[in-house]
């Protein structure tokens, strides 16, 4: 077998890292100058750089990127879902949303429907890992101004993307309604001497020019610099395998160009997202793990969650929005809750801009002129609260490729009266007309906690380092190991605990080996 390698692909791998996103490339990262042989197996390949990829046309009706895998849901019926599978992983259609989670979401919360447990890691474990995040992602914001923002150690090393008009004007119009509306922490290489160009296509959209702050681009070429680490695409791991004992997981099997081999490895760290982690492990089930590896406590592919996303289109029905990036502002002031109503609480964020095509790939039946009419004339909000925890709520294989998933929301109630709230603000904000529309589980958003971690492994698949309880060689870095989903995108919070964990095995796994500082690695070209 041979692989594209900056070093020598030959040899057995001291540490095989099954997905290129941000869990996989965090770990990778952090262990890069360690010496450690490091392998990176990757679904996909590398994106092409070419016109489709700013083309909404391409990317919202035709569905050039998504994976033509199907998926059933419980009633039978099979829909094509919203995954890429890329180097770079989900970052590379990201909106650069870049959020710490409160303090408050790692301690149990109770909601209407149901409640999120606590997480076995602490705000105040994570933070410095927050921290290291942010400057490797090249994150921009101000310290501050947000009213829920929790305790940082460090000020953002870049200031803000400030608002163009449009947005400038509905921020202003949020500060007479008494709000406190700040400048959201994104990812993205703006300013002079920047990559970003304000192209008008980043939210949902492929960067072709490097400029926003993904998977790739920020954390894998970097550990790609290193001899040791190597990347292997167009790989697709059908399972893991245990030894006689079912305790250490001693290969991968993969499938690649219509060829299944195995690739062995003393160490592994599955970091393929919240759907296929979970598939990947049920999928290895054996004698000695009937339910599928890591499963003892029964919890695998369960409790799946996706948040709670509404958009709203704001219409001005006198003027065009010419926004290039609209993502520069958020809302957090309902996020313990709108007056009177506890319940109905979330964060706010503006959307990307919105296209005609976008519009037609949501409503089929709407003509193309009325389509483009209401894009041009629209300012576009996301509306996003927690989804809670259901134990039915699942996935489980369905053949070779696909995969059963029969989905639970928790507090979808509560969160259908914070939108009604929102479109009561905008209104006030100036907006005559709002229309809404919500994203379901088709879509790729932000799921999460089908491998979960907690204290009591009867209760969880991980610990809080992400470790496996039934296999001492084996991690699960993704979105998966979330206990709760909070309200708030998930991409930081996935590279701190990535980082956290990358510092754990590098102390514990690799000490003898030759370890510099992460610092060196870093990619700070963010002015």
């Amino acid at each position: 077998m041979s692989f594209s390698s900056q070093g020598d692909p030959h040899g057995k791998p001291d540490i095989v890292i099954i997905g290129s996103g941000v869990g996989g490339s965090s770990v990778a990262l952090k262990l890069a100058a360690t010496g450690a042989k490091i392998l990176i197996i990757e679904r996909g390949e590398k994106l092409p750089n070419e016109p489709e990829n700013a083309d909404a046309e391409a990317v919202f009706v035709q569905n050039r990127y998504r994976t033509t895998d199907l998926y059933r849901d419980e009633t039978g019926r099979n829909y094509r879902p919203g995954q890429y599978y890329y180097v770079g992983g989900h970052t590379k259609f990201y909106g650069t949303a870049m959020f710490r989670f409160r303090d408050r979401d790692f301690r149990e919360v109770a909601h209407e429907d149901g409640v999120s447990p606590a997480w076995p890691v602490s705000y105040a474990e994570l933070e410095p890992f927050y921290t290291e995040a942010e400057r490797l992602f090249g994150v921009r914001g101000r310290a501050g101004d947000d009213p829920t923002e929790p305790p940082r150690s460090a000020p953002y090393m870049h200031a803000p993307i400030p608002h163009e008009p449009v947005i400038g004007r509905v921020a202003k119009g949020f500060e007479r309604l008494g709000l406190r509306p700040f400048h959201m922490p994104s990812a993205i290489d703006y300013g002079p001497g920047g990559l970003c160009r304000r192209c008008g296509t980043c939210d949902a959209f492929v960067c072709r020019f490097d400029a926003k702050g993904d998977a790739e681009t920020r954390l894998l070429r970097p550990a790609l610099k290193h001899p040791n680490v190597s990347l292997l695409t167009g790989a697709r791991v059908r399972r893991l395998i245990a030894d006689t004992d079912g305790k250490h997981i001693v290969a991968a099997e993969i499938e690649r160009a219509g060829e299944i081999t195995t690739i062995e490895a003393p160490l592994f760290v599955l970091s393929a997202g919240a759907i296929n982690s979970a598939l990947i492990l049920l999928r290895s089930a054996d004698e000695k793990n009937p339910n599928g590896l890591a499963n003892s406590s029964g919890v695998v592919g369960r409790y799946l969650m996706n948040h709670h996303l509404s958009g709203l289109m704001g219409l001005l029905p006198f003027t065009v929005n010419d926004t290039r990036f609209p993502k520069t502002m958020s809302l957090n002031d309902f996020y313990d809750g709108t007056p009177g109503d506890e319940a109905a609480r979330g964060n706010v964020q503006m959307l990307g801009n919105i296209q005609g095509p976008m519009i037609r790939a949501a409503y089929p039946w709407m003509p193309r002129p009325l389509a483009n009419l209401l894009a041009r004339h629209s300012v576009d909000f996301l509306v996003m609260s927690e989804d809670t925890p259901k134990y039915d709520s699942r996935v489980k294989p369905l053949g070779e490729n696909g995969a059963e998933v029969a989905y639970r929301p928790g507090d979808r109630e509560a969160h259908e009266r914070f939108v009604r709230h929102m479109r009561s603000l905008l209104r006030k904000n100036g907006f005559p007309v709002v229309l809404g529309h919500s994203f379901g589980i088709e879509a790729p958003s932000h799921q999460c906690g089908t491998v979960r971690m907690g204290d009591d492994p009867n209760e969880a698949a991980l610990n809080s380092l992400c470790l496996t309880y039934d296999h001492p060689n084996l991690y699960v870095v993704d979105a998966g190991f979330f206990p709760s989903s909070a309200a708030l995108n998930p991409a930081l919070t996935v590279a701190a605990q990535a980082l956290r964990v990358g510092d754990h095995i590098r102390e514990n796994r690799f000490s003898g080996l030759r370890a510099h500082d992460i610092s060196s690695t870093e990619n700070n070209h963010a002015p």
